[in-house]
């Protein structure tokens, strides 16, 4: 009905240009090239304006608008024909396939027919008309209604806008009910409260990291070392807002407050933490940063896992270019980037995804499949193709536009089961009356085979808490497709065996050996996480039991089997260096530690030890294979002793570890080892540097030939209290 339409009257060709003005007096038809205006006439409706134009062409006309006292000259919206979306952009979102749709659907700058603006298109199917809301139209939604596309897909370009222009949905539903949202594929949002969509353009960034992109495109992760630093960007540490932000020109930006901290505090922006985070992360010789969730979030408390952008990163920490800033400035530093993604649920919050169009479009009608109460989110309808397009898109979207180096995606469990937390009668099985989640499973294998077919060499990782099978299996083999799968076995086996007494230890040596029994079924990730320092769990030296040296050499102890065990590596942040409170998402980490010796030596132990990882290959290249792991002895529970071997692709790439888990020193302590030879020390978690005892073995010990432990050869080793030794054969030195 509106704009610009030509027919026949009379026998002649004419133009009729019809307007909904709801808020002016009167209106015009303006050609600027030709200098002519043409009066338009109330007809039907006094905000419905109309009028005939007598000529074969009109191109680029505007409206002059007359609105009280003031008049204001456009563009005509609905004058323009040219949607960024094709038919095969529909067909391929319709099955689910369309791997860019993020460049379709959303708020996008672009230019038509020589006029430049913002195109806007949204997926709201059931919707009776949607409206681009804005400062532009005074957030009035009867001024620019969308055209509605075969898919349910609604859109419009309107002339004039900008980066910058702030906008919302108003989406109306068939029985009239009204509902404003931010846009599911908008690249910025408002700092919350706020929750409108802000119009950015992603393009405008120069990456400076074509050279890291290279390499990891080449690479094979899974025999490179991988030591995660698992960090909340929003509580490492704060700024005060007597220091201001700057933006990506440098300019003085308003801080965002964190209105539960001291006063004044506020959030880092992403650029004063790649001045700050990476140096450190850096410096401790992690090789990755994993960042709990960074998509738009409405709640600081939620750590960011209840997500109501997904295409946004929050601007709790500046703008997309800031972000891009952060993770070039890691790619630099030969740091990788992990993003924590949520495609199980999401929140309920009227701005978001819930009840999108009226119904339950991104979610389940039936509560039983569509919601976790223990959360109180909504889950994916990963049965319909767009919602599925809209997830797999979205991981894409972050390797693609911000160039993260991996994803680590949350509560996989929760999307597998759907008697997940649901009590009986709560829940539905699946059509062959199972508990599984078949949709769910088929999701996560197309996402696996999208994100490794686009970015090979990066990273997908499962937290994923029960024996669903081949979970890191290829899909071609009916796996999910991960290439990493975290140990949650193996870390409550550790935790709940540390936090023993050690005298009780000798009772519990399957805690230490039964992992090795399953270690090469899938390819793991030994992981402490947020997850075990929150809620009560006590801080991880909380943990430890013993005086204040008996728990920071258990945490050496821990740490030190933790990087001799097969399997990457991941850490939270404040676990280096021995934090004596849970981690509080409002407050800073206790920096002021450092200023105590102890707590400073185990920061310089976490460096070391991640130097030693890095530079052994016996200790990373097989952790996948039983080929890379032999043990040593792994019986003597009595000592609460194990020793084994881990091995390199190269034959001469191997160590020898030897954990003592009690405080028990052992002055002369023998284990079997195949070559002879003199044994070089190259670490020892025990040492005076760390805060330990500094008991050891002078730098090595010469193989004697003496067979133990089906080896025809053996050492005689000084065994430290809560220590663990790394040992490899120098075949350089001689007798």
């Amino acid at each position: 009905m509106l704009g610009p339409h030509h027919i026949h009257e009379d026998g002649r060709s004419v133009w009729v240009v019809r307007a909904y003005l709801p808020n002016a007096d009167a209106a015009w038809v303006v050609l600027p090239e030709e200098r002519q205006e043409f009066s338009m006439q109330s007809v039907h409706d006094p905000h419905f304006f109309e009028c005939t134009i007598d000529r074969a062409d009109l191109a680029n006309y505007q409206l002059r608008i007359q609105e009280g006292d003031h008049v204001r000259v456009s563009y005509d919206p609905y004058a323009f024909r040219s949607p960024l979306i094709t038919d095969f952009d529909i067909h391929l979102f319709a099955e689910g396939n369309h791997h860019r749709i993020y460049e379709k659907l959303g708020a996008h700058l672009t230019e038509v027919e020589g006029v430049k603006g913002v195109y806007f298109a949204v997926w709201a199917p059931n919707a009776r008309n949607v409206s681009v809301l804005g400062d532009f139209n005074r957030w009035d939604g009867r001024e620019h209604q969308m055209r509605r596309n075969s898919g349910g897909i609604w859109e419009l370009f309107i002339p004039d806008l900008g980066v910058g222009t702030h906008y919302k949905y108003e989406v109306k539903n068939p029985a009239g009910h009204i509902y404003e949202k931010s846009d599911p594929y908008g690249y910025q949002q408002e700092v919350r409260p706020k929750t409108a969509s802000i119009v950015t353009d992603l393009t405008d960034y120069e990456w400076q990291d074509q050279a890291w992109l290279d390499a990891r495109r080449q690479s094979e992760p899974l025999t490179q070392p991988i030591s995660v630093y698992e960090v909340h960007i929003g509580s490492w540490l704060h700024g005060s807002s007597a220091e201001p932000a700057k933006d990506v020109n440098g300019e003085i930006v308003p801080p965002v407050i964190v209105a539960e901290l001291k006063p004044g505090a506020r959030f880092l922006t992403y650029r004063e933490l790649a001045d700050r985070l990476i140096p450190y992360v850096k410096a401790l010789n992690y090789t990755h940063v994993e960042l709990l969730p960074i998509a738009e979030h409405p709640f600081d408390g939620s750590w960011g896992y209840q997500v109501t952008g997904y295409y946004a990163c929050t601007s709790r920490y500046g703008t997309p270019q800031d972000f891009m800033y952060f993770v070039d400035r890691c790619h630099a530093e030969g740091i990788g980037v992990i993003v924590d993604w949520v495609p199980g649920h999401f929140p309920k919050d009227g701005h978001g995804l819930a009840n999108f169009d009226g119904t339950a479009l991104y979610e389940h009608a039936d509560p039983r499949k569509g919601e976790h109460k223990e959360w109180g989110t909504l889950v994916f309808n990963y049965a319909r193709h767009e919602v599925r397009n809209f997830l797999v898109a979205n991981a894409l979207f972050w390797f693609d536009k911000y160039h993260i180096d991996g994803i680590r995606v949350d509560a996989v469990a929760s999307m597998l089961y759907l008697d997940y937390f649901r009590k009986q009668g709560e829940w539905l099985p699946n059509q062959y009356g199972g508990r599984e989640n078949i949709e769910a499973a088929d999701f996560l294998r197309q996402l696996n085979h999208c994100v490794f077919s686009y970015f090979p060499g990066t990273l997908s990782i499962a937290e994923e808490s029960t024996a669903w099978p081949m979970v890191s299996w290829p899909t071609y083999v009916g796996g999910l497709g991960f290439n990493l799968k975290w140990n949650m076995g193996w870390m409550h086996d550790m935790l709940d065996y540390f936090h023993m007494d050690p005298w009780f230890r000798q009772f519990h040596q399957n805690n230490i050996t039964f992992s090795i029994m399953y270690a090469f079924t899938e390819n793991f990730m030994l992981a402490f996480s947020h997850d075990e320092v929150v809620h009560g769990k006590s801080p991880m030296i909380g943990k430890m039991p013993g005086d204040e040296w008996q728990k920071l050499a258990n945490l050496r102890c821990l740490y030190t089997y933790m990087f001799a065990h097969p399997g990457k590596k991941t850490m939270f942040m404040s676990m280096e260096f021995g934090q004596w409170s849970e981690w509080n998402v409002w407050g800073d980490l206790e920096w002021h530690l450092l200023n105590s010796e102890p707590h400073r030596k185990l920061k310089d132990f976490m460096g070391k030890l991640n130097q030693l990882y890095r530079s052994e290959p016996a200790l990373y290249t097989q952790d996948f294979s039983e080929d890379g792991f032999e043990w040593i002895d792994c019986s003597d529970n009595r000592h609460s002793v194990v020793s084994f071997i881990r091995r390199g692709k190269d034959p001469a790439d191997q160590v020898i570890v030897v954990c003592n888990f009690t405080p028990q020193p052992h002055s002369h302590y023998r284990i079997g080892v195949p070559e002879p030879g003199f044994y070089t020390e190259l670490f020892n978690s025990d040492a005076r540097e760390y805060g330990g005892s500094n008991m050891g073995n002078l730098g090595g010990k010469w193989a004697e030939e003496w067979s133990l432990h089906n080896h025809p050869y053996s050492i005689d080793l000084c065994l430290p209290p809560l220590g663990v030794l790394v040992l490899k054969r120098n075949p350089d030195k001689q007798p």
